[in-house]
């Protein structure tokens, strides 16, 4: 269960831009070994829900089943640098056919002729598709460029600044 406070960053307009990036984000989830993993994946944002995609044989869909926590990062190295990190419980779903939200997803970033012949490709490839729905229960947005620090990091400009001026 989560608060308000943990999900507000969501709805921050920096954090709703890099959502709606093309660029992949980072998911961490831990790997059947116990170990952590962390792969660059293509992502759609529901409006409430993050999903990625993937084949049902994929390594992580077994992962992810056992232990369905997860971590993932969409950024921006800058300047300024930005990023939106969020903590989340995985739910996985094997569908028919390719699931809209991988096409959507790939829409981002390809468009017209080069869209059309990736979605051709992918339809001959998969007959099934794991859809990953990542139910955020933490989020935060930082954006360097405008001081939104992690907090360990505004204490220490802060103390920095006090120091100064003494």
């Amino acid at each position: 269960m989560t608060n308000d406070r943990a999900l507000e960053d969501l709805r921050h307009p920096g954090a709703e831009a890099l959502l709606q990036s093309p660029d992949p984000a980072r998911l961490a989830y831990a790997g059947p070994d116990g170990f952590p993993r962390v792969i660059p994946i293509g992502f759609w944002w529901t409006g409430t829900d993050i999903v990625v995609c993937t084949a049902p044989t994929a390594p992580k869909v077994t992962a992810l089943a056992e232990r369905p926590n997860v971590a993932l990062t969409i950024d921006v190295i800058g300047p300024p640098a930005k990023a939106l990190l969020v903590r989340g419980v995985a739910r996985i779903e094997i569908v028919d056919g390719v699931a809209p939200e991988y096409l959507a997803a790939a829409g981002k970033s390809t468009s017209g002729d080069e869209l059309a012949a990736f979605e051709a490709n992918v339809r001959a490839l998969y007959k099934q598709m794991a859809r990953v729905t990542i139910v955020p229960t933490w989020a935060r947005y930082y954006d360097f460029g405008a001081g939104r620090f992690p907090t360990f990091l505004r204490r220490l400009v802060d103390a920095q600044a006090n120091q100064a001026r003494s």
